[in-house]
């Protein structure tokens, strides 16, 4: 069986580009101007932010090239475990806080809510 993620897919991103260059190109410059331009944080920074964030994002391809370009900055592997926890926590802390969003939804009185199916827009986004 052929793996769902393989590094070989990244190889097709060129392809999927080209569906909308401009936008592609406008990308490729925000990333530059954050990783290369913008100073403020130190490389070895920016990419452990990365790591912490491809593991909240959930991206295989993400984790392994910011892994390996923190690695390389001199990283150690009790830095990324422990940014990893600081994700986990405050993603954990994220869904606990936005659990007040079901209690007020839960406390409100049953009139004020559209019946199911009602043309009010979308339920939900998500």
């Amino acid at each position: 069986m052929k793996p769902y993620y393989s590094p070989d897919h990244l190889r097709r991103i060129p392809d999927l580009m080209k569906a909308s260059p401009e936008t592609a190109a406008s990308y490729l410059h925000f990333e530059k101007q954050v990783y290369q331009t913008a100073n403020a944080l130190p490389q070895k920074t920016k990419e452990l932010i990365a790591i912490a964030t491809a593991h909240v994002t959930g991206c295989p391809y993400c984790i392994d090239v910011h892994v390996k370009k923190y690695k390389a900055l001199g990283g150690t592997m009790e830095e990324i475990v422990e940014s990893i926890l600081v994700a986990a926590t405050t993603r954990a802390g994220a869904i606990l806080s936005h659990g007040v969003n079901a209690l007020l939804s839960y406390e409100k009185e049953e009139a004020s809510t559209p019946p199911h199916g009602a043309q009010y827009g979308p339920e939900c986004f998500c």
